[in-house]
């Protein structure tokens, strides 16, 4: 038996917005212990028995920080297959690439097990046994999908009505007094979005309810760009055809129309982190039922979630909210509201705000970047380059930069000179010089930079020459 966990990572997770960004999405959050939610999903993944490949579904832009996540996991030692979407089309697109690959790479057999990427679970042996289950079923030809015992009505999710392990029918998010009613009866459970099948099983229930999708999607694999590494294969899908995939979520397309479905009814500590209140259940409550992440201090405090990255949190008198800090942006909520964070995102996506879509702190393939400080005509940045990391070959029409190295050893290219620097050395790049900066070391490089210009926006950059394919 061959299983491939397929780790489905995309949307922008705006309903945790200051923490999730369009560009660092939730499931690279950072939780409690360090770990980011793509890479509990990961580790959850890879424990699972015969696993031979693990496979992400992704975006380009996504890509790297990824893989920086996996990398970090010493002990998922898997084959890894990316799988990257040139936009994305909901979930029956990306499962159908997914099993077009897995058919191809391992077999009509093969058993998929597909998992989104930012989902918590707290119990790990229920976690397999339930898996196990649901490829016992896969294995006899049947689609298995995890179904959630409810602990409360909650209309966020959507639900399963089930008789044992037969599936009578999938539901959409209902309102609050549908969702009581389907708590009450004790026949329904929350649709978790963990699916188990068979390839080729799949692969026909696509082609009879949704063909456009598997045409669309098995055209766009075909005409893809493969390229490979150490222990990873990215396989870049083709937008022309991708674009024709209509878009439509895996339960509209087969869930809600196939006959062959068998539920697996578990209670694993699963959270789905839709919401900062979801959020703060993975925190243990104090006395007055607050839930505390960072410097924060409380008077007369009840029944809120308080988080700060870095400053420090006073609050008085207060109860029932959502307090969440940011380098660049502070959210106040309701604890009864948090869904309506999305709304607060949307408006500030179409108000062309760039808080909903960078932090203070961007992740680039070759590091990252922090902006400092910025006013008229000027804008301070702290740039850190991995190991081996290098930035394009570029110029810029508007702007001039100064660079100063902190720490680690610099290999520059400014105009005609090649230049290495180390540590408080610095070169001057005036406005309209080709330049390109590279870690050529074995610890990281930490710069500043300085930029002054008319115009200091990130879309003034003229790329020459880039590894990450983004000239």
């Amino acid at each position: 038996m061959k299983v491939v966990p397929v780790i489905i990572s995309g949307g922008a997770g705006s309903r945790l917005w200051p923490a999730s960004r369009q560009s660092h999405p939730k499931p690279f959050l950072r939780v409690a212990d360090g770990h980011s939610l793509i890479q509990h999903t990961a580790l959850r993944a890879a424990s699972i028995q015969d696993v031979v490949e693990l496979v992400t579904v992704t975006s380009r832009d996504h890509l790297f920080l990824t893989k920086d996540d996996f990398d970090e996991l010493d002990s998922v030692v898997l084959p890894r297959t990316f799988l990257l979407e040139p936009e994305g089309r909901d979930t029956a697109a990306a499962v159908a690439a997914a099993t077009i690959h897995a058919k191809a790479t391992q077999g009509p057999d093969a058993i998929l097990c597909i998992f989104p990427a930012d989902h918590m679970i707290g119990d790990q042996p229920a976690f397999l046994n339930a898996m196990g289950r649901a490829i016992e079923h896969a294995q006899q030809g049947r689609i298995a999908t995890l179904g959630i015992g409810p602990d409360r009505p909650d209309t966020a999710f959507g639900y399963i009505e089930a008789d044992g392990e037969k599936v009578i029918r999938f539901v959409e998010k209902p309102d609050i007094e549908t969702a009581k009613s389907y708590v009450a009866s004790k026949r329904f459970f929350w649709n978790a979005g963990i699916f188990c099948f068979k390839a080729q099983v799949m692969l026909d229930e696509m082609a009879s309810h949704c063909p456009a999708v598997i045409e669309a999607v098995l055209d766009s694999y075909e005409n893809g760009s493969f390229s490979r590494g150490e222990g990873f294969t990215n396989i870049e899908l083709s937008s022309e055809h991708f674009a024709m995939a209509p878009r439509i979520s895996l339960d509209r397309a087969v869930m809600e129309k196939t006959h062959n479905l068998a539920v697996v009814p578990c209670e694993m500590g699963w959270n789905d982190i839709g919401s900062w209140n979801a959020m703060a259940e993975l925190v243990a409550p104090d006395e007055s039922g607050n839930r505390i992440r960072g410097d924060v201090h409380m008077v007369d405090t009840v029944g809120s979630y308080i988080s700060s990255d870095k400053r420090l949190i006073g609050t008085v008198g207060v109860s029932d909210l959502v307090i969440v800090d940011s380098p660049d942006a502070l959210l106040v909520a309701s604890r009864d509201r948090v869904q309506d964070v999305k709304k607060l995102f949307e408006a500030l996506k179409a108000s062309g705000h760039e808080a909903h879509l960078l932090h203070n702190t961007v992740h680039r393939p070759w590091g990252t970047y922090t902006v400092l400080e910025e006013g008229e005509r000027f804008k301070i940045k702290r740039i850190e380059v991995k190991p081996g990391g290098r930035l394009s070959l570029q110029m810029h029409y508007h702007r001039s930069e100064h660079w100063v190295v902190v720490s680690g050893t610099a290999k520059i290219v400014n105009g005609d000179q090649e230049l290495f620097l180390t540590t408080n050395q610095s070169t001057y790049i005036p406005c309209g010089h080709k330049h390109r900066l590279e870690n050529p070391g074995s610890i990281g490089l930490v710069m500043i930079e300085v930029q002054s210009g008319e115009y200091l926006g990130e879309d003034d950059i003229v790329r020459f020459d880039d590894i990450y394919g983004r000239t």
